[in-house]
């Protein structure tokens, strides 16, 4: 009897071969997209549009314009005041201006003949005194003229000695200071008005435009949203059993409707908290209530469209297994959410 049932065993797996055997696991989940949202750095009105979608955009193309007056008036008054402060410390850096200085010189030479003037007339006016010839009131009043010519051109060259010396140090550095803010304000007043053109960040095609023409945009809130070349990955979930078999750069093989055979993907994430249920059910006829998402990005994205759904089958370690089709039956360690 013994013999006859390994004789039919071993008959019906000639016929089916695959009698018996483990069929390979399988994963459901879909693809997706990393997109690049492209919002305005502060609010304003847009102006302009410059792409639709599905066009192609390179890296520094001109995506929209926001209304940009007030950021205008804003650099020009920036300017001006980097321009006062510019000449404030100019003119405390060489001193005072030479034609201030020229006048201060005159006065100063006026005020020497003055003074010489007064030295001889009262040399003069000495010797008359001497001989009786003058009475001493003369001789007081002279002398009076002399020391005011005196002090007149000890405070002109006073004055001319500080008009040709630099300012303290202390001045040159606090304006100094005050210019190089008034620079760093313009620079900044710059930069906000180059951000009322919003250009690309990376090149790619345009997936969606929110907004048009006229309408206004909000900080963070993206215009624009371009998918960058290659930028797809699969989102799958892996059974509570199953994880512990998958590592960090594990390839899968990718199958899906209408898909050309030789996709591959590779591990690049895996959740350490478990979920429920998978948010979206894919499978069709195994449920799980213990999922790990994971995470793998693929290696030949072309033709794969965000949020298809597909299927991931491990490659052996010899690597040398295709997937399967994807209208096989599917095993029963497929995933599907609960639905509760």
């Amino acid at each position: 009897m013994g013999e006859f049932f390994a004789w039919a065993v071993g008959l019906i797996g000639m016929i089916i071969p695959e009698f018996g055997s483990v069929p390979a696991p399988q994963y459901h989940g879909y693809v997706e997209a990393d997109y690049v949202y492209v919002a305005p750095a502060s609010p304003g009105r847009i102006s302009a549009i410059w792409v639709d979608e599905a066009d192609r955009v390179e890296k520094g193309a001109l995506l929209y314009e926001l209304d940009d007056q007030q950021y205008q008036a804003a650099l020009q008054a920036a300017r001006a005041r980097e321009q006062v402060a510019e000449a404030n410390w100019r003119n405390l850096e060489t001193g005072s201006r030479e034609e201030e200085v020229a006048v201060i010189r005159a006065t100063l030479e006026k005020a020497r003949a003055d003074q010489q003037l007064a030295e001889t007339n009262l040399k003069r006016t000495e010797q008359l005194s001497a001989q009786g010839l003058v009475p001493m009131a003369k001789l007081d009043a002279d002398r009076a003229v002399l020391a005011s010519a005196n002090a007149q051109v000890a405070q002109l060259q006073a004055r001319l000695n500080v008009a040709e010396l630099p300012a303290r140090d202390a001045q040159i550095v606090a304006a100094r200071a005050s210019l190089e803010a008034a620079r760093a304000a313009t620079r900044q007043a710059r930069i906000a008005l180059s951000d009322r053109m919003v250009k690309a960040p990376v090149a790619g095609q345009v997936e969606r435009v929110y907004f048009r023409a006229g309408e206004v945009a909000g900080v963070g809130v993206p215009v624009v949203v371009i998918l960058p070349p290659g930028q797809l990955k699969v989102r799958f979930f892996i059974p509570e059993a199953d994880r512990m078999t998958f590592g960090m750069g594990d390839e899968l093989n990718v199958a899906c409707d209408g898909c050309a055979a030789g996709i591959t993907a590779r591990l690049t994430y895996l959740a350490s908290d478990p979920q429920h249920t998978p948010p979206i059910i894919y499978s069709r006829e195994q449920r799980t209530r213990l999922v790990y998402m994971a995470e793998a990005e693929l290696m030949q994205p072309d033709g794969l469209l965000p949020g298809q759904p597909v299927t991931l089958f491990p490659i052996s370690g010899e690597g040398a297994e295709a997937a399967p089709s994807i209208a096989d039956p599917e095993p029963a360690t497929g995933v599907q959410g609960d639905g509760e």
